[in-house]
């Protein structure tokens, strides 16, 4: 097999090989990114609506901010126990049919959640939909399948970039359509993800060669498994638990946004999608233009730190906002110092993989993001209920993003120390 594990080589047809094997990269590219953008514009769409659909079941704001929790706490539950199996599955069978398995489950769960008309149908939708939807991270161990390791920061960050696009266009429709019908935006996620599903079908390239795929096993495939996998990965065990840390940093942040900002500065779903929309734009600007030219100054160990650091600053900032044109400069301002750190810590973990596991420790990933996707709601709640009484502007209303700066902090402190350790232990090799 080629250096890039996507061609045979022989002695004398080297050359051939390898430029095929570029060939087929540059071509498998274009087709991911476009699936991950239907996809993240389906999924942004609802973001700016849920809780408020959620309200709509419920007659008190501690009340919302605890069923709202409970959704997603049920997404992220049952997405922990599926992922580490969609992506195991993914390594025997191939990314492509995963992905359509996904993306056929995010559009049954958008009709139906449109559909709602109690809050146990909404958990009971959103536990399917966390079972039956890894596109994230078999999204992940395709672009790792197609691109060689020393490329994989550049692009993990273009596709970083189609997560920002899509944070552009779906919280700024949703909120938009929110605002002519509450079920509207689910309605038209169901859409997408069903235009996603055939295109998928008709369009999207296999990235897996079959003499590159792996068994399935069961004894990989098991949550407990993969976290020991990930924590067993060559060199970057401790990012592990960086990894953890800012994961749940960021779902708490996601879990929190749109009742906080409904809580302290009387927002609603569309201020929510604007505000949405800047942070997708200030991403795709960082991954998509900027990112490629800061690889070439800066190492991905030194990205990652500043990024952690930035961020931990950001959440502190979002807590302790008094108006909410403040929310929209600090997110600028955080995302163009911090928005590589993403693109840094994932090709940091995919180049500790061995070729033939890259969908399962992908898999491996999401389940971790998926514990934190758990453990965050519980938090979430718990912190949103305890401020949901104060007056609006009132500073305490922030707890949540306090806490997210806390445990972003600690997640930079543990980054920081193990790249120096393992700067001076490359020093002290003979």
């Amino acid at each position: 097999m080629s250096a890039d594990g996507l061609a045979p080589a022989a002695a004398d047809g080297a050359a051939p090989a390898d430029a095929a094997g570029e060939g087929r990269r540059q071509a498998a590219m274009p087709f991911i990114m476009f699936t991950v953008l239907l996809d993240m514009v389906s999924i942004g769409l609802v973001v700016p609506v849920l809780p408020y659909l959620v309200g709509t079941f419920t007659d008190s704001p501690a009340e919302q901010a605890f069923w709202f929790g409970a959704t997603a706490f049920t997404f992220g539950a049952a997405n922990f126990f599926a992922s580490p199996v969609l992506g195991a599955l993914s390594d025997q069978y191939g990314r492509r049919p995963v992905l359509l398995v996904g993306f056929a489950g995010l559009a049954l769960s958008f009709i139906v959640t449109g559909l709602a008309t109690a809050v146990w149908m909404l958990i009971a939708v959103r536990l399917f939909s966390g079972a039956m939807q890894s596109n994230i991270s078999v999204a992940n161990a395709y672009v790792a399948d197609i691109t060689a390791p020393q490329e994989r920061a550049r692009r993990f960050g273009q596709l970083g970039a189609m997560f920002g696009i899509g944070f552009i266009l779906g919280p700024a429709m949703g909120g938009l359509l929110g605002g002519i019908n509450i079920h509207l935006p689910f309605f038209v996620a169901g859409a997408l993800a069903i235009v996603n599903w055939f295109y998928g079908w008709f369009v999207l390239p296999e990235s897996l060669p079959v003499e590159r795929r792996r068994r399935f096993e069961w004894r990989r495939a098991n949550p407990a498994s993969a976290l020991l996998g990930l924590a067993r990965l060559k060199g970057v065990g401790p990012l592990v638990y960086v990894g953890a840390l800012a994961a749940l940093a960021q779902f708490v942040l996601h879990n929190s946004i749109v009742l906080y900002t409904h809580f302290k500065f009387g927002w609603g779903p569309a201020q929510v999608g604007w505000l949405l929309f800047t942070v997708g734009l200030s991403s795709a600007l960082v991954q998509g233009l900027l990112l490629k030219h800061l690889l070439r100054r800066f190492s991905p160990q030194r990205l990652a730190s500043v990024g952690l650091i930035s961020g931990a600053l950001t959440f502190l900032g979002f807590g302790a906002a008094s108006a909410g044109w403040m929310m929209f400069a600090i997110v600028v301002v955080g995302t163009l110092i911090g928005g590589g750190a993403q693109a840094a810590m994932q090709s940091l973990i995919s180049n500790a993989a061995d070729e033939r596991q890259q969908g399962q420790t992908m898999g491996s990933v999401a389940s971790l993001n998926s514990l934190m996707a758990v453990i965050a709601p519980v938090a979430s709640a718990v912190l949103l209920g305890l401020v949901s009484h104060r007056p609006a502007g009132d500073w305490l209303i922030g707890m949540p993003f306090y806490f997210c700066a806390v445990v972003q902090g600690i997640a930079a402190v543990v980054a920081i120390r193990f790249f120096l350790s393992h700067a001076a232990s490359r020093t002290a090799r003979p």
